[in-house]
């Protein structure tokens, strides 16, 4: 049976631009994908080191599966827990130089476990305007009082901590990487600011996580912030190429959330291939920096062309590089065109960003050729003038 008044808003979106069929794509994640048995450039995808197809992973999740099953079985509290899921756990506090980490569903769950865990209503929670869809979120689930600081604004969180000094817990939250303009969180100002006033530094690292820092350690390690951020939140779906999320921070808060956070106490743990194959990415991490190395000179490349094209990038300093597009259904437009074109940049519009700033997101990785970027530029360049852009 229907349910009243979805067709309507539904039609809604369509007029305005915003209405997006899923494509479904008929080969694995990589850097050209089959359309419609055509092939595709891929420049949209979180698979920013290409670990997605990587041999020592794909190998750990087969072994994984032929000793363990393919499933764990029960949530963490009771037989979830295998030796695996431990073994990774005690990786990725490793790897992030904290005393402990926990594992979760996904990023998403991780930032609404964690923060509605953490706060209560004698707390206050204060965010950045950018911040993910999943720490807005998490901040929903709870009864602290809530204030939204300008983008990187340091005088507007300086003022919010002043405002909340009576409060009992003070959590100031960022995203590390900002995922629709690919900027970095200036987190030095924000941890010299917490520790004026005594709060808690509070970073989702999902596109810093891989990306950032010495083998991609994550913006903690890319400022040399080690043991001043009380809760790194990681991603284990995007650079590391599998699925799920992660706390990284002290041992008394991986306690805490055990016994309170939701996500993890309701959730059947990782499939154990799953569990591997993260660990197996941490592994080739952290002894090889030339996945990231390669990431970073494709993306100063890819953006350097883009602007002297005359696209407007925005602020990026990431491999996320917006081509800022304008209102909606241009933005729309702009993608289809492109897609026609042998290239997938999915366009991103309201209220993901402001109505105005609608804009396709691309992603560089590190398994982009100079060859599949000139291409990109090539049919960038095609559309963006049919579009007066360039």
């Amino acid at each position: 049976m229907e349910i009243k008044g979805l067709k309507d808003e539904l039609a809604g979106l369509k007029n305005e631009g915003r209405y997006q069929s899923l494509k479904i794509w008929e080969t694995g994640s990589g850097t050209w994908m089959e359309l419609n048995g055509r092939k595709v450039l891929q420049m949209c995808s979180n698979n920013y080191l290409g670990l997605t197809n990587h041999p020592e992973l794909k190998q750990a999740a087969t072994e994984a599966i032929t000793k363990y099953g393919v499933g764990s079985g029960s949530v963490r509290t009771i037989v979830g827990t295998l030796d695996i899921h431990d073994r990774l756990e005690n990786e990725l506090a490793r790897f992030k130089n904290t005393e402990a980490a926990l594992v979760f569903p996904s990023g998403f769950t991780a930032n609404q476990g964690i923060l509605s865990s953490i706060l209560g209503e004698e707390d206050a929670v204060i965010s950045d305007e950018l911040n993910h869809a999943s720490i807005i979120d998490g901040i929903r689930l709870t009864k602290a009082i809530r204030k939204v600081f300008k983008h990187k604004d340091m005088d507007q969180l300086e003022a919010a901590l002043k405002e909340s000094a009576d409060c009992r817990r003070r959590v100031v939250v960022t995203d590390g990487v900002f995922s629709m303009d690919g900027d970095i969180a200036p987190l030095p100002d924000i941890v010299a600011l917490c520790e004026r006033y005594d709060a808690i530094v509070y970073v989702d690292d999902a596109h810093a996580s891989g990306v950032l820092g010495k083998n991609g350690k994550g913006s903690a390690d890319h400022y040399g912030l080690h043991g001043r951020i009380h809760v790194q939140v990681g991603t284990l779906s995007k650079a590391i190429g599998a699925v799920g999320g992660y706390m990284a921070g002290s041992q008394s808060l991986k306690d805490y959330l055990i016994h309170k956070a939701r996500p993890f106490l309701f959730s059947t743990s990782q499939p154990p291939s799953v569990a591997a194959t993260c660990l197996a990415a941490i592994q080739v991490l952290s002894f090889s920096q030339h996945l990231l190395d390669r990431m970073w000179n494709n993306t100063a490349y890819f953006r350097d062309r883009l602007k002297e094209i005359g696209f407007d990038t925005g602020i990026s300093e990431t491999p996320i590089i917006p081509v800022i597009i304008g209102d909606p259904a241009r933005t729309s437009r702009f993608s289809e065109e492109l897609l026609e074109e042998g290239v997938s940049a999915t366009g991103i519009v309201y209220p993901t960003v402001a109505m105005d700033k609608g804009r396709i997101r691309m992603i560089v990785t590190a398994s982009h050729t100079t060859g599949d970027l000139d291409f990109a530029l090539d049919r960038l360049t095609e559309v963006g003038r049919r579009f007066g852009l360039v």
